[in-house]
């Protein structure tokens, strides 16, 4: 169960790191960093700084699809040390890529990362599935 507890802690710290992926570009185009409006201020981003907003939203929803299929798994006594193991380091790896890959705007590796995560997620329930 560690492989699996330590990916979800690499899925709860990535929308956070792409939220800190963002100061740069904050400050190349706005020359400052709004913290009253932070928000309003990311909505103007542009070009990687774009990206990188929807890199966070994007691994907030992933996130949310993994955790809840983690809890089936354990609620169904999936066997930890198996293949659900793998697939949460697999969901992990790509969703770290997917990140970088959509901060640089490589588009067919970010939706190659995506693919391959969400994949995972759905393999996770179905091993709580037939379980």
């Amino acid at each position: 169960m560690t492989t699996q507890l330590i990916c979800l802690l690499i899925g709860m710290l990535l929308p956070y790191i792409w939220a800190f992926s963002l100061l740069p570009f904050r400050n190349g185009q706005f020359g400052k960093i709004d913290l009253n409006e932070p928000r309003v201020q990311a909505e103007q981003l542009t070009g990687g700084g774009a990206r990188a907003v929807g890199a966070q939203s994007n691994a907030w929803e992933a996130l949310i699809i993994f955790s809840v299929a983690n809890f089936a798994a354990f609620a169904m006594n999936v066997e930890p040390g198996g293949q659900w193991g793998l697939a949460a380091m697999i969901w992990a790896a790509a969703r770290v890529g997917h990140g970088i890959f959509y901060i640089m705007g490589i588009a067919p590796l970010r939706v190659l990362s995506f693919v391959i995560a969400t994949g995972m997620s759905i393999w996770i329930m179905m091993m709580a599935l037939i379980a």
